[in-house]
C-alpha cells in the first residue's frame, strides 16, 4: 500500500525554480494526521494528497496542506496536482484536468504556447473583496513607510476560500524592504484581517513582466512563497475592481521569488463582463523528484 510521491517545481521556467511542491498519490487512506505530519516534513509551503482514481463526476479529490493546517484553496498546489495527474495518471486522457477540492471543483486546462512549452492554466472559483485597512499600521507590519503604500488603489482584503491583504507599494525597493511582523500585525489580526501579505509593485526586474510581486503568510512563524496562484487570482478580481489597468480584460506577467533566489513567472488573465469577472492563472510545471512513502 505504497504512496507515489511526486516533487514539481510550479510556476518555473527551469527547475530548481518556481514554488516547489509535493504530490502524493495513493488508494489508501492516509489519517488527518499523518498527512499534516507528511506536509510538516516536505516543509513546503503546500504538499497535497490526491486519490489516483476519479469521482463520479470525474473529478480527481485533492486535500491541501500546509506544514501548519489543512486549507481550502491554493493555486501553484492546483496546477502542480493538475500536471501530476495528467502525466502520470491519466496520460491518455485530453481536456481539463478536475480538482474536488474543499472551495469546490477547480477546472485545469492545458496550453501550447507558441514555443512549445506546456502552460496550466486554471480558472479561479469567485471572489469577494473585504475590508480595507488604512496604511499606516499595514505599513508598520510591513517595516515600511505608509508612504511606500501606493494610493492608486486600497489596501484591501480578498477571499476564496482563503483571504490574504492585497498590498499596492510604489517602488520595487519597498517591495524588496518589506517583512511580515506577526507582532506589528496583531493590531490588524485583532481587527479580523488575515496575517497573508500580498505586496506587488509596477516596477519589475525584467522589463517584458507587467507586475513584480512578494507573499507572505504564517505558517509557523512568517514565511514567503516564492510563487503564489492564489494571490494572483486574488490580484485579477482587485484589479479588475480598481481599474488599475484600463479596459474590462487582462493578460499580465508577474514575477516573484527572486528574494528567495528561486524566480518565477505567473501568468494572470482576467476579465469583467456584465458585472461577472473571470479570473484565470497559468504557470509552467516542472517534474524534479519521483519516489514513495516508506
Amino acid at each position: 500500500m505504497t504512496h507515489s510521491v511526486y516533487i514539481v517545481d510550479v510556476f518555473a521556467e527551469r527547475r530548481y525554480t518556481g514554488n516547489p511542491l509535493a504530490v502524493v498519490v495513493g488508494a489508501a487512506p492516509l489519517s488527518d494526521e499523518t498527512m499534516q505530519q507528511i506536509a510538516a516534513e516536505t516543509n513546503y509551503s503546500e504538499t497535497t494528497f490526491v486519490t489516483p482514481t476519479p469521482a463520479l463526476d470525474g473529478g480527481y479529490i485533492v486535500r491541501l496542506f500546509t506544514p501548519a493546517r489543512e486549507i481550502d484553496f491554493a493555486g501553484h498546489p492546483i496546477l502542480g496536482t493538475a500536471w501530476v495527474i495528467r502525466h502520470y495518471l491519466a496520460p491518455k486522457e485530453s481536456g481539463p484536468i478536475q480538482l474536488n477540492l474543499a472551495v469546490g471543483p477547480i477546472s485545469v486546462s492545458f496550453e501550447a504556447t507558441v514555443d512549445g512549452e506546456e502552460v496550466l492554466w486554471f480558472l479561479a472559483p469567485t471572489m469577494s473583496l473585504g475590508a480595507r485597512c488604512e496604511h499606516e499600521p499595514m505599513a508598520l507590519a510591513l517595516g515600511i513607510s505608509p508612504e511606500d503604500i501606493d494610493t492608486m488603489a486600497p489596501v484591501q482584503q480578498v477571499s476564496a476560500g482563503t483571504s490574504a491583504m492585497i498590498v499596492p507599494l510604489r517602488s520595487l525597493d519597498a517591495l524588496h524592504r518589506s517583512r511580515l511582523d506577526l507582532a506589528a500585525f496583531a493590531p490588524l489580526a485583532a481587527q479580523g484581517f488575515p496575517s497573508l501579505a500580498y505586496v506587488f509593485c509596477h516596477e519589475t526586474r525584467d522589463p517584458k513582466n507587467d507586475l513584480c510581486a512578494r507573499f507572505f503568510f504564517e505558517a509557523h512563524g512568517v514565511r514567503e512563497d516564492p510563487a503564489t496562484g492564489n494571490g494572483a487570482a486574488f490580484l485579477g478580481t482587485y484589479l479588475l475592481e480598481h481599474r488599475v489597468f484600463p479596459g474590462v480584460s487582462l493578460s499580465l506577467q508577474i514575477e516573484q521569488g527572486y528574494e528567495l533566489n528561486r524566480p518565477s513567472m505567473v501568468r494572470l488573465r482576467a476579465q469583467s463582463s456584465d458585472g461577472a469577472r473571470k479570473v484565470s492563472v497559468g504557470g509552467r510545471v516542472i517534474p524534479v523528484i519521483k519516489g514513495e512513502l516508506l
